[in-house]
């Protein structure tokens, strides 16, 4: 969405210098990123039917990206595919959808993106579907209802990774229940070292060990650091009490055919998308008084370490990885500002006392492992046959 918003979808000039952006293939290739998740994430707000469409246009981007950058880029769908792409010096680029509203209700549509190359779906965003609860929005299905339970089945059937991060508690919990392959949290943390209700609890970390799938540890302040937290807390409700649009403006189209691909920024609601230059629209005046006088906080790599570090403790070592959310969010942790900085998270962790094995396990061997077992699992793999095979 990054790449839509702020280059109307055009994928040239994306070698290096982009400093709007937090990734480019000179910043990847610094960050020693052997293989990146593009996520297809467009507004849990849209119709469903728009946001077909939206997603479709983003799974679009991700191969136009990939094909202008061929010396760099693969697209991968399997785990076989990933070291293929690292064995030819290229970067693996698979696919994720982010929140079930992309899916219009329709095991049709799911097929669909998995005959594309997706290869995991967040059951909800920041909105509830009619079949599952998110973690930001008033339950109401209980979790999952039996069509939420349908949809988790066919995504296991055709080896799609089920990706419980942004879902409630009680859908991490109706997913596991159901769930006869490993699942993911594709960028979550651990509550049980700063109690936002993205992050992960500790019973179902234990259940996601037992699953034998990977929680990707996320370096999105707020979920890092309870101080951030509280300030972006603190920076909404001052928000609200000024008054200030509670909505985004509206969701423009893509580019149309016959017209140039022109930037189109979208300003976010709420002080988090606003409260940075490069986030959109600068913040309103009265808003930038309450800035000048709370500093926002800074999350910390010590802090994304203890975060790993507790996934590791509870789930054990072959159940973490690491899920930036690079581009899908405004501000990160100092020294993991961009894609370029997951060297200095491994350091921080080898001071710790991880080993080389531990730090491959992280980095790469258990989502690969779960990809394999996916694989493995699916009745009938609906994934195309890639250029890396």
């Amino acid at each position: 969405m990054a790449l839509r918003d702020r280059a109307g979808y055009r994928v040239d000039g994306l070698a290096a210098d982009r400093p709007e952006f937090h990734t480019d293939i000179a910043r990847l290739r610094a960050g020693g990123i052997g293989g990146q998740f593009w996520s297809v994430y467009v507004p849990s707000d849209l119709s469903e039917p728009d946001a077909v469409v939206a997603t479709m246009e983003q799974v679009d981007a991700v191969y136009r990206l990939v094909a202008a950058y061929p010396r760099d880029l693969v697209i991968a769908c399997s785990a076989a595919d990933v070291e293929a792409a690292q064995r030819a010096g290229r970067i693996a680029s698979l696919i994720g959808i982010e929140g079930g509203h992309s899916l219009a209700t329709s095991l049709g549509v799911l097929r669909s993106f998995a005959r594309l190359g997706v290869r995991y779906v967040t059951l909800t965003h920041n909105h509830n579907t009619s079949w599952a609860d998110s973690a930001a929005d008033v339950p109401a299905a209980g979790g999952l209802t039996g069509e939420g339970r349908a949809v988790v089945a066919e995504m296991q059937r055709i080896g799609v990774l089920v990706d419980l991060s942004h879902v409630a508690t009680t859908t991490m919990h109706a997913a596991l229940d159901v769930a006869t392959a490993p699942v993911i949290f594709s960028h979550s943390s651990a509550r049980a070292v700063s109690p936002h209700r993205r992050n992960v609890p500790d019973d179902v970390l234990v259940r996601l060990r037992d699953n034998g799938g990977v929680c990707m540890v996320t370096f999105v302040p707020p979920f890092v650091s309870a101080e951030v937290a509280a300030w972006t807390r603190a920076a909404d409700a001052e928000w609200e009490r000024l008054g200030l649009p509670a909505e985004p403006e509206p969701w423009a189209s893509a580019p149309r055919p016959g017209r140039a691909a022109e930037p189109r920024p979208r300003t976010a609601s709420g002080s988090f998308g606003t409260a940075l230059p490069g986030a959109g629209a600068p913040p309103p005046e009265p808003f930038r008084a309450w800035l000048a006088a709370h500093p926002r906080p800074q999350a910390t790599i010590a802090q994304v370490a203890d975060h790993v570090e507790h996934v590791r403790a509870v789930a054990g070592p072959e159940h973490v990885g690491l899920g930036g959310d690079y581009d899908g969010c405004d501000r990160f942790p100092v020294g993991l500002e961009d894609v370029s900085g997951y060297p200095r998270l491994l350091a921080e962790l080898a001071r710790r006392g991880w080993s080389g094995a531990e730090l491959e396990l992280l980095t790469g061997r258990n989502i690969l492992r779960v990809l394999r077992e996916t694989e493995q699992a699916a009745e009938e793999p609906l994934w195309p046959l890639s250029p890396a095979r």
